[in-house]
C-alpha cells in the first residue's frame, strides 16, 4: 500500500452516498425502509459502513441523497450522525428527492441525484466528489483512491472488485488494460473480460467514483441535456467518459482496510435475503471475514441507550446460552439456546426456545418452545409458543417468505395469518 500524503485530499473532498434505492430483492425487509436503512450487524444499519468509511478516510463533507421509503433511514441520520459541525468546516447533507429542479420531477437516476443538487456541492467549494452506493458492507480507506484519481491524471476512478470471471455475470464489469486504464465498462455481461494476466478473474464495479468537482458538474450538465439519457453513472455517465475521456481502475486491495484478524479484502451487496442473512451470520464466527471490534476504525452509528444482555435460568433443558453468536444489548436470553445466531437490541427469547442460525432484528420475542433454523425475523415480531420454522421446507414456503437458499423470512404479518 502507497504512503500516504502529508496533506490529505480527503480534506478537500466531499462523499456523496447515494441511498434512495428500492431494494426490492430483499423483499419485505424493505416494504417500510430503503435498503440502506436495513439493520446489519447486531446495532448498525448498511448505510453506516458507507458514511463511517468516509469519516475515517478524513472526508469531512458528506451528503446522502433519498427517495424511496427514507423515512427510518432519515431518522437514524438525524439520531446517530448529527455531531458535524459547520464551524470545523463539516457539513452533514441529508438530501431527499424534493422537485428543487423541476415540480414534477424525483430523482430519476444515480446521475441526476447529483445533478439536482449540484449549487449545493458548489457552494461547499469542495475540489473532489467521492460518489458512493449507500447499500454494501466493507471497510475502506478513500483517501488511496484519491490519491490515485490525482497521480494517474483520470477524468474518472472508479473503485474496482477482483472476483472469479463467471460470477461477475451480475456486476457493472471494468475491462482494463495493463496500467488499469479503462478500455470498457459493461453492464452483466454473459462472458465477462478478464484482467491482464489473470485469465480467471474480473474486476466488478463496485459503484464508487471519484471525480474532480468541476469535471463532474460539466458531466452532469452535459447529461441532463441528453434527452437519450437514463440519468444514470452506470449506464450513461461512465461509459461516455471510458469513451471520450480516460477512465483508471482502483483495485479495492489497495484501500481494503484491514485488521489483523482480516485476511482478505471483505465487501458485499447484502442485496438478497441469502445474502444479508449469511453476511449477518459471518460474524459469528470465531475469527469472522469482517472484524467490526476493529477500534481503528470504527463503524459509526446510533448508539442507543440500553441496559446490558442478560442471561438467566440455569436449569436442564432450560438454560439461556449463546455459542458462537452475538448479542446486543437489552437482550433477555430467558432459559432459551442460541447457536450461530445474532440478536440485535431489546430481544427477549424466552424458556425452552431453540434458536440455530437465527438473525433477529430489534424488539423481536420469541415464545417458549419456539425452534428456529435458518431464519430472519423482522423488526418486532412476536413469535407465538411452539412454532417450529427450518424443519419442513414445504411448510415453511407456504407460511413464509423462503429463500433459493433455504432461509425463511418471518414477518409480523405472516404471523398473523398463521392457523395456530
Amino acid at each position: 500500500m502507497v504512503e500516504k500524503r502529508i496533506q490529505p485530499l480527503a480534506r478537500d473532498a466531499m462523499a456523496y452516498v447515494l441511498a434512495g434505492g428500492r431494494g426490492s430483492r430483499l423483499k419485505e425487509l424493505t416494504d417500510r425502509r430503503a435498503k440502506p436503512a436495513v439493520y446489519f450487524g447486531g446495532k448498525s444499519r448498511i448505510i453506516d459502513f458507507a458514511l463511517s468509511n468516509a469519516l475515517n478516510s478524513g472526508i469531512r463533507r458528506i451528503g446522502v441523497a433519498t427517495q424511496y421509503k427514507a423515512h427510518s433511514l432519515i431518522r437514524h441520520m438525524q439520531r446517530g450522525w448529527n455531531f458535524f459541525r459547520p464551524e470545523r468546516n463539516e457539513s452533514f447533507d441529508i438530501l431527499p428527492a424534493s422537485q428543487r429542479v423541476s415540480e414534477t420531477q424525483w430523482y430519476e437516476g444515480t446521475a441526476d441525484a447529483v445533478y439536482q443538487n449540484i449549487d449545493i456541492i458548489q457552494d461547499y467549494g469542495v475540489e473532489y466528489m467521492v460518489i458512493l452506493a449507500g447499500d454494501h458492507v466493507y471497510k475502506m480507506d478513500y483517501e488511496y483512491m484519491l490519491q490515485q484519481h490525482v497521480d494517474s491524471g483520470a477524468d474518472v476512478t472508479i473503485g474496482c472488485l477482483e472476483v472469479p470471471r463467471m460470477e461477475a455475470v451480475g456486476f457493472g464489469v471494468v475491462h482494463v488494460d495493463e496500467t488499469d486504464r479503462i478500455i470498457d465498462f459493461v453492464e452483466k455481461p454473459a462472458d465477462p473480460p478478464a484482467i491482464p494476466g489473470k485469465p480467471d478473474s474480473a474486476f466488478a464495479s463496485m459503484g464508487i467514483y471519484v471525480f474532480r468537482t468541476k469535471f463532474l458538474i460539466e458531466e452532469l450538465r452535459r447529461d441532463a441535456a441528453d434527452p437519450n439519457s437514463s440519468r444514470d453513472f452506470g449506464k450513461d455517465i461512465i461509459p461516455y467518459i471510458v469513451k471520450n475521456g480516460k477512465a483508471v481502475a482502483h483495485r479495492f486491495a489497495n484501500s481494503c482496510v484491514r485488521s489483523d484478524f482480516e485476511r482478505e479484502p471483505y465487501w458485499r451487496d447484502v442485496g438478497t435475503i441469502d445474502a444479508y442473512w449469511q453476511a449477518n451470520i459471518d460474524l459469528t464466527a470465531i475469527v469472522p471475514e469482517l472484524d467490526i471490534y476493529d477500534k481503528s476504525w470504527p463503524i459509526w452509528t446510533y448508539a442507543e441507550i440500553s441496559p446490558p444482555a442478560k442471561f438467566v435460568h440455569d436449569d436442564e433443558n432450560r438454560r439461556g446460552s449463546a455459542t458462537s453468536s452475538v448479542i446486543a444489548g437489552d437482550c433477555i436470553i430467558s432459559g432459551a439456546t442460541l447457536n450461530n445466531s445474532l440478536l440485535f437490541t431489546g430481544v427477549r427469547a424466552n424458556s425452552y426456545s431453540k434458536l440455530e442460525g437465527a438473525v433477529v432484528l430489534p424488539s423481536v420475542k420469541i415464545g417458549r418452545h419456539a425452534q428456529l433454523t435458518n431464519v430472519v425475523i423482522d423488526h418486532g415480531v412476536v413469535i407465538p409458543e411452539g412454532l417450529v420454522v427450518g424443519d419442513d421446507p414445504v411448510l415453511d414456503a407456504k407460511r413464509f417468505r423462503r429463500s433459493e437458499g433455504g432461509i425463511c423470512l418471518i414477518t409480523q404479518p405472516m404471523i398473523d395469518k398463521l392457523d395456530i
